[in-house]
């Protein structure tokens, strides 16, 4: 008995705290009616702009502090070397250069094959706009273990590195149109559909200047079969 009446006495004090908050709201909401009841136009028109102007503040604000952390984060990609193409002497100086960053692209390149030089020139473009993503090349002929390691067998190849893991490459130009003459927004294209920039185009619809000109006969490119490709060729694509 003395349990229940625990309980009951507990349950009276809760259903009380529950009718006395409830009333406290409903007084406020009625005072608060009760004195726009009691505005003019004047004061209401008043009223409206205060709140407009502190909503503009706020949006203001937020907008701010977007903007503040965008500025962060391109002073970050900038002094880990990104917005520019640039080489890296060394198997070790790869490592660590895809470590700190989350998007790479590295041109395994040599002096003697001529294509290295076409893609070196698309590449410079590229990492001027697009600094989300570090642009890199690495000469083939000084490293041996990499290219053992990640199966490069034809120059020039793209290693395209996503959270410090090779997910695609782009081997030789097959996927640029067969042609020497393919253009930079080709190349952007084809990083696109493999994620490793933020590409604002139609991955669907490949920039090719001329089909017939390249010899394709596709106009579409699933975005999946690309990613999944596997090149093993034992020649250099010269």
């Amino acid at each position: 008995m003395a349990a229940d009446t625990s309980v009951d006495i507990l349950q009276k004090v809760l259903e009380n705290e529950i009718l006395q908050t409830t009333k406290v709201v409903e007084e406020h909401l009625d005072a608060e009616i009760q004195k726009l009841d009691q505005m003019d136009e004047d004061e209401l028109e008043r009223l409206k702009q205060r709140r407009l102007e502190a909503l503009k503040k706020s949006q203001q604000q937020k907008q701010e502090e977007r903007s503040t952390s965008v500025i962060v984060t391109i002073r970050e990609w900038l002094s880990k070397g990104h917005g520019e193409y640039r080489e890296i002497p060394s198997e070790r100086d790869f490592f660590q250069e895809v470590k700190e960053s989350k998007n790479v692209v590295c041109h395994f390149y040599r002096d003697t094959t001529f294509r290295c030089q076409i893609m070196d020139k698309h590449l410079t473009v590229l990492a001027k706009k697009h600094i989300e993503t570090k642009f890199l090349k690495l000469n083939a002929e000084k490293s041996p273990f990499l290219c053992e390691r990640l199966r490069i067998k034809v120059i020039p190849t793209l290693a395209l590195i996503k959270d410090g893991k090779t997910q695609d490459y782009v081997v030789g130009f097959t996927d640029l149109g067969n042609t020497d003459d393919f253009t930079t927004e080709t190349l952007e294209w084809r990083l696109g559909c493999a994620d490793v920039i933020n590409y604002s185009g139609n991955l669907m619809d490949p920039p090719f200047q001329s089909q017939k000109k390249y010899g394709t006969s596709f106009t579409k490119v699933d975005k999946k079969t690309i990613r999944g490709k596997i090149y093993d060729s034992d020649s250099d694509d010269d």
